[in-house]
Parts: structure tokens; C-alpha cells; sequence
């Protein structure tokens, strides 16, 4: 299994509509793709800013190229982040992962 880590920031005024965004677009995204395993969205408020780290897990590297494409350690934005995001981190990372509780 393979796990696929973003992070975001957003303005704090934004946060919870940030927020909303992501459950109603991306995660949907993400479970329909063939592959998918799960997903943990954690977030925080950090002075003014809201930060969001997103981690997925997926079967193979191959489900993330159905994803993510074929350049898949690039980061997938959506058209309305240009309303939220502070900016766009270009990379994400990947980890094999070799245990779990």
C-alpha cells in the first residue's frame, strides 16, 4: 500500500468553507477512483491561517497514476483552490507503507 501526503494553507476566514469544499468535491474524487483505499484530511488553525495535510492510501502506484496521472508525485488542484488556497505546493510525497495497527 502506498500512501500519498498534500498539504494546503488556507486564509483562517476560510477555513471551515475550505472545508466544506473538500468534502463535497474532493473527497468524492478521491473514493471513486479504482485503487482507492482511504483517506484521513486533518486540519488546524494556526494564527491566520488554516493548514490542511491530506493523506490517502492507495493499492499500488498505479492507482495513484489513475488518480494523479502519470506525473503523479505532482500535487491535483481543482479549479475553485484558486479561492482558498495561499498557495500551491508543487509536490506531494509518497510512502510505502509497512505496518498499521
Amino acid at each position: 500500500m502506498i500512501a500519498r501526503i498534500w498539504h494546503g494553507r488556507t486564509r483562517a476566514e476560510d477555513y471551515d468553507a475550505y472545508t466544506e469544499f473538500l468534502k463535497q468535491k474532493a473527497i468524492p474524487d478521491y473514493s471513486g477512483t479504482p485503487g482507492f483505499v482511504r483517506l484521513v484530511f486533518l486540519r488546524r488553525l494556526e494564527g491566520d491561517e488554516g493548514h490542511f495535510t491530506l493523506i490517502t492510501f492507495w493499492e499500488s502506484l498505479d492507482a495513484i497514476k489513475n488518480f494523479a496521472g502519470e506525473e503523479y508525485d505532482k500535487a491535483k488542484y481543482y479549479p475553485e483552490d484558486k479561492e482558498f488556497l495561499l498557495e500551491f505546493e508543487e509536490k506531494v510525497q509518497h510512502y510505502e507503507v509497512f505496518a498499521e495497527l
